[in-house]
């Protein structure tokens, strides 16, 4: 005869966890306003830089009949008649203009510049007699957008690993205080609550990181920024993936050196090695992103390879093995991390006080 009280399975245990996890999210108005205010947020700047993309505006200047033979050909400017030189200078000071090109014998190159306090440097330079320039290994992408790039996939990766795995170690240290913890493991094994913790809130993370994905894709389909969305398609796909595994990694470590102590105040002792882990591929990414020698490293290393391989995808510098090959390497690397925090998961998270040692929380 059946008891009626059969203990859930590993599997059933883990999916309670997770579904806790989620629900817990899900109830707090400040995850849910901080996500809100990040996805419009992502959604103004993807606009805004769209808009300024397509914006053909040049530089405002008056030009007179007799030095309009000067600018004729000169691109990023824009236009405005002027009578005479008293004509320019007044459109000058009203501000309509930001400078004035008007005609002059006395000067050598036929024409003067008139500024309010100083003149455009860009228009200067158009002016300029330059000598023509040949490139022979042109660069693929604009410096501008490969920089906005860089800190797109940087900041995405910043905020969603550090503010989960924040919470996790927080929700770890906050069950062993209130000793709900040991509650909970008298009813399900110890890796189901550590394996339902890290899928709730991968779950979650995903989740943000496809909404801002979609978000992207209508931005730039709406701002006609089409030849960019083909280019950012097949890396943001790989960011997600890499995203996946490299969350499972940093949610893993977070909850088992949050699990080494049992204060909130004290989480930041073993979790700040994990913070700058988290930290590293972003300002790596903004500063070296134009140096292939940086990303080709970040490409392979684990903790920076969710931001390193799609970046190097997008400025075409990945052979297409190399995302395999990374990948294999993260999964990897993945699967030791949660073997590890799993063993001091289990051997910390019942134990109170002094903070446990690394050494002690490996210990069978």
């Amino acid at each position: 005869m059946s008891t009626g009280n059969q203990a859930p399975s590993f599997a059933q245990s883990t999916w309670l966890v997770a579904e806790r996890e989620i629900g817990s999210k899900l109830r707090s108005k400040a995850f849910l306003i901080s996500s809100v205010i990040l996805f419009l947020g992502s959604l103004a700047l993807v606009i805004w830089g769209g808009f300024q993309a397509q914006s053909n505006e040049g530089i405002p200047v008056a030009v007179t009949s007799d030095a309009a033979h000067y600018v004729a050909e000169i691109p990023g400017i824009d236009v405005t008649d002027a009578s005479d030189r008293a004509d320019a200078e007044a459109l000058v000071e009203s501000g309509e203009v930001d400078a004035a090109i008007v005609g002059d014998s006395s000067s050598p190159l036929g024409f003067v510049v008139i500024a309010e306090s100083s003149a455009p440097t860009q228009l200067m330079l158009s002016l300029a007699q330059l000598p023509p320039v040949e490139i022979l290994n042109p660069d693929p992408t604009d410096e501008a957008l490969r920089y906005l790039v860089a800190i797109g996939f940087g900041i995405v990766f910043l905020l969603a690993a550090s503010l989960f795995g924040g919470t996790i170690a927080q929700s770890v240290v906050e069950e062993k205080q209130t000793r709900v913890v040991e509650l909970l493991i008298s009813a399900i094994p110890t890796r189901a609550l550590l394996a339902g913790k890290v899928i709730g809130n991968t779950v979650l993370a995903m989740a943000q990181i496809l909404v801002l994905a979609a978000i992207s894709i209508v931005g730039l389909t709406v701002t006609g920024q089409t030849e960019i969305l083909q280019g950012l398609g097949g890396p943001i796909v790989w960011f997600a993936i890499f995203f996946f595994f490299g969350f499972i990694l940093l949610a893993s470590l977070f909850a088992a050196a949050a699990a080494m102590v049992s204060r909130q105040e004290d989480i930041g002792s073993t979790t700040t090695p994990l913070t700058m882990l988290i930290m590293a591929p972003y300002f790596l990414v903004i500063f070296f992103n134009d140096n292939p020698v940086v990303l080709g490293i970040m490409s392979y290393v684990p903790f920076s390879a969710p931001v390193g391989m799609p970046m190097r995808l997008f400025l075409g510098e990945a052979q297409w093995w190399e995302p395999l090959l990374s990948l294999a390497i993260l999964i990897a690397t993945c699967a030791a991390a949660i073997y590890l925090g799993a063993r001091i998961y289990e051997n910390s998270i019942l134990r109170m006080g002094a903070r446990v040692k690394l050494s002690e929380a490996l210990r069978s």
